[in-house]
Parts: C-alpha cells; sequence; structure tokens
C-alpha cells in the first residue's frame, strides 16, 4: 500500500479487533497473469514458497471492501494481500525483529509498493508488534489451502474450460551467451547458504488441522539479527550475472551462494540497517531498467 495509505491508517480512530478468524464465503482461485507499474506477476501455486522481505498493513481505505477472491475485508481479521499466491491459502507470517510469528489467510491482491512483500491486516500487524512502525523485515512461508465455505477443500485445479479462457502474458525466448567477466566486478567465494531458523513448533499430524488455522495465537522464537539487500537477479552462471551489473551498474556487487549443491550468483546491493536506505537503493536500481528487484532480509 501507499505510504498515504499507511500514515492514514496509523492515524485512524481505534476500531475494534477480535481475535476470530475470517469468514470463509471467497472463492478458490488462482488467477490470470497481470501487470502493475510496467512488471508482470505470475500467479500460481507454490506450496515450497519461503521467502523474506518486508511486510506492511492495510489502511482504513480498505475496510469493508471485497477482496481479489470475493471477501470482505475486515481490520480485525487474519488476514494478507499477496502478488502471486493462490486464494485463498494459509501462510506463517515471522517478524524477525522480534521472533513473533502467526498463521494468516491470504485472500487479496498485493502489496504494489516497492519494496513490500505482503500487506497484513491491521490486527495481525498488532499481533506481530509492528502496527506503529508500519514496517517490519519478515519470513512469509506456505503452510496450507484454506477451507471455502461449509468446510469444503478448494479444488485442486482450475477447471480446464477456465484455463483454456486465461490469455497468456507476454513472454519471449532469452537467448544466454556465454560473457568474459566484466572489468572491476569481483565475485565473493561461495558459502553455504543458512537458513533462517524455522519459525514453526513442532507438530504432530493430529495437531496439523488446529495449528495451520489463522487463530490468532502467537508464537514466539528467538529474534535473528538480520540486514536488508536489494536483489536485482540470481543466477547459476556467473556470466549472466556479471551482464545485469554491467547493464545496471548502480553500486550492484555479485555475492556467491550455495544451495542446494548448486552455486547460485546473485545480484545485490547492500547491506542496508534502515528499510529507508533499502528503499531508496530500490528505487535507484528500478530507475536503472530492473523492474524485478526487490528487498530481500538476510543474516
Amino acid at each position: 500500500m501507499s505510504l498515504a495509505l499507511l500514515a492514514a491508517a496509523c492515524a485512524s480512530e481505534p476500531v475494534s479487533l477480535p481475535t476470530a478468524p475470517p469468514p470463509n464465503h471467497g472463492t478458490y482461485k488462482v488467477g490470470v497473469p497481470y501487470q502493475i507499474d510496467g512488471t508482470w506477476y505470475y500467479p500460481r501455486e507454490d506450496p515450497n514458497y519461503d521467502e523474506t522481505g518486508v511486510a506492511s498493513w492495510y489502511g482504513p481505505n480498505f475496510y469493508d471492501k471485497a477482496t481479489a477472491n470475493g471477501e470482505i475485508y475486515h481490520a480485525g481479521d487474519l488476514t494478507a494481500a499477496h502478488r502471486t499466491l493462490p486464494m485463498p491459502v494459509n501462510v506463517r507470517v515471522t517478524n524477525l525483529d522480534n521472533g513473533r510469528s502467526i498463521i494468516v489467510r491470504v485472500n487479496d491482491r498485493g502489496p504494489f509498493a516497492k519494496g513490500r512483500i505482503i500487506d497484513l491486516s491491521e490486527h495481525a500487524a498488532e499481533l506481530l508488534g509492528y502496527k506503529t512502525a508500519g514496517t517490519a523485515r519478515v519470513r512469509v512461508q506456505f503452510v496450507s489451502r484454506a477451507d471455502l465455505d461449509g468446510g469444503r477443500p478448494p479444488p485442486d485445479l482450475t477447471p480446464p474450460e477456465v484455463a483454456s479462457a486465461v490469455p497468456a502474458a507476454p513472454t519471449s525466448r532469452v537467448a544466454a551467451t556465454a560473457l568474459d567477466a566484466v572489468p572491476g566486478t569481483a565475485v565473493a567465494p561461495p558459502v553455504t547458504a543458512r537458513p533462517l531458523p524455522s519459525p514453526l513448533p513442532p507438530v504432530t499430524s493430529a495437531d496439523v488441522a488446529v495449528a495451520t488455522q489463522p487463530t490468532g495465537v502467537v508464537t514466539q522464537t528467538a529474534p535473528v539479527a538480520t540486514r536488508l539487500y536489494v536483489q536485482a537477479g540470481a543466477f547459476t552462471t556467473y556470466q549472466n550475472a556479471a551482464r545485469l551489473v554491467q547493464r545496471l551498474g548502480n553500486g550492484l556487487q555479485i555475492s556467491s551462494i550455495t544451495h542446494n549443491g548448486q552455486t547460485v550468483y546473485r545480484v545485490r546491493s547492500g547491506p542496508y540497517d534502515d528499510i529507508g536506505d533499502a528503499d531508496s537503493a530500490l528505487a535507484r536500481v528500478t530507475a536503472a531498467g530492473s523492474n524485478d528487484a526487490r528487498i530481500v532480509v538476510d543474516n
């Protein structure tokens, strides 16, 4: 959401914030590709989704309005907006600044402000401890699909007649050519990825149905020291990463990481300690021609 909406949210009159999960009156949908401010987004099933970034929260301009899947937004519901995940699904959001973690129901599209990974409802932001600050460094993890009205599970796939009618987003074939290293561009030696601590407490199979619903229960883990980066891309070949650095400039550097036994070359700037500094850096990289750049949180 925009900074203006965020400011309005923080200055609004107090509202009643019940802890009950939202009613399940929406429809299950994945959605079609769409474009916002020159950037294409591709909604899809993604049960392995696990990303870090900066969270914001909904302002009062959205109270009692329909969400993207037909539910109604209420400030006290434990809901969220995400750009590409199906709706509705449950995700776990962990505030990496204080270790607080809750499960929320994704039922809307957004946020479309650059540098934000998820928009939470007002009450969810309050439970995670960042309502006053307006933003927080978070980790977002897919938990499960959410039931529809009456407890019925959502369909496994979009009906074929619907899928066939979806217009394809514009695509083009990308030709990759090996290049010599860009003079003056250094790359750090590969390091083994250190995943952020899991916020999920151990649960048994009997507990899953209860543990994966938006109940308002907040779990707590020890916060970890994190820093912010602006990431313009990640590649499995150094040459492609070097080519992006050469095209964008703006102080970007290449760092390598070992993930699942494979070396990945990340094109980044940073680290930054302040979200405002990361936002400014993201704006510079975007202006240089990288619509896919994003803010990530790393330790």
